[in-house]
């Protein structure tokens, strides 16, 4: 027997890197020393006009979302997701995206299906002014099944330390600032798949009810902030806490971004929650808590800031067509009470 045999392909393998180094090498900076190809990829760090340079790092996937995407060949758009997940984290520091490395392990390499999802990693970093400067495709027969695979990325930017935002100067009654997302982004897709098993044809009925398709609502990929909050930043506007708000819900991410001193007032009546989201809460019957703390709810990244600031943030996000308005404010939370989550009260 040989390698080819067992189920691992060198020579596709060598042919789907080859395929891939445009793609890859379009989203190159002047700090990317060589190609694709060798062990380790190499980045020259653009320290000019930082004082004391900060490096920030961040890991995420895609989750069960990559078990409907794929089944649908929402290919391109998890690729998307892939550098979403990791750069909406990194830049709540302040931080700007150096460059992204991506993990992809596969049962048995398919090319046409991985060069999307490697097209749409490259078009996320190409549109953020992010290299992607290496990756691994690992074939891996009898742990993963023949047209499934698994994608992990890792994103690392740089910020210099005194404009690094860590909540530290977040104080009482200052305001939330909702970012809408794209839908579900890449968080909740086990209760989603487990509520499209229990319900046969729950797709003509949304499509029915909204005029929609739902599984293209569904699989809308993860909105990337950066550009945005990079504009908002380089208007010496000051930004005292962000959060990506993901697996958790509002409850769980927004309260991550300030001291355990505060906790945020959310209006929930400030916003309409999207129908999707709706529809798949009557559908699935989910009670009112696990609703909140599974999916974002049409909120997809929050900033915290002084009011003086309110109107100019908001015309910013509409000059880049990015939905925006007040989702609350921060209180001094009183420990005498528990702070139980309440949506129509506090979190």
């Amino acid at each position: 027997m040989d390698y080819k045999t067992s189920g691992v392909d060198i020579k596709a393998g060598r042919e789907f890197v080859s395929e891939i180094k445009q793609a890859v090498e379009s989203t190159h900076s002047s700090n990317v020393i060589e190609g694709i190809g060798g062990f380790g990829g190499l980045f020259k760090i653009p320290l000019e006009g930082l004082k004391k340079p900060i490096l920030v790092s961040g890991t995420d996937g895609v989750g069960t979302k990559l078990e409907l995407a794929q089944s649908k060949n929402f290919h391109f758009e998890v690729g998307i997701d892939l550098v979403a997940m990791c750069m909406n984290d990194i830049i709540t520091t302040g931080a700007k995206p150096l460059f992204f490395l991506d993990y992809i392990a596969t049962g048995k390499l398919e090319k046409n299906q991985l060069l999307e999802v490697v097209k749409g990693i490259s078009y996320s970093c190409l549109e953020n002014n992010c290299s992607l400067l290496g990756g691994e495709t690992a074939e891996m027969p009898g742990f993963y099944s023949k047209n499934k695979y698994d994608l992990a990325g890792f994103c690392v930017g740089i910020v210099d330390e005194e404009k690094l935002i860590n909540g530290k100067k977040i104080g009482e009654n200052d305001l939330i600032i909702a970012l809408q997302s794209n839908g579900i982004h890449s968080n909740g897709f086990s209760l989603v798949r487990k509520i499209i098993e229990n319900n046969d044809q729950i797709h003509k009925k949304f499509e029915k009810m909204y005029h929609l398709d739902f599984y293209s609502q569904l699989l809308q990929p993860t909105k990337i902030y950066f550009k945005l909050i990079n504009q908002i930043l380089s208007q010496n506007i000051e930004i005292k806490g962000m959060s990506h708000i993901t697996g958790g819900g509002i409850p769980e991410n927004l309260p991550r971004c300030m001291s355990a001193d505060f906790i945020p007032y959310i209006d929930t009546k400030s916003w309409d929650i999207p129908v999707l989201f709706k529809y798949l809460k009557d559908v699935g019957q989910i009670p009112e808590k696990d609703f909140w703390n599974t999916f974002n709810l049409g909120v997809g990244f929050c900033l915290i800031i002084d009011k003086k600031f309110k109107d100019e943030i908001l015309n910013i996000c509409e000059d880049n067509d990015v939905k925006s308005w007040v989702l609350g404010k921060v209180l001094k939370k009183d420990n005498s009470k528990e702070n139980e989550f309440l949506p129509e009260i506090l979190i």
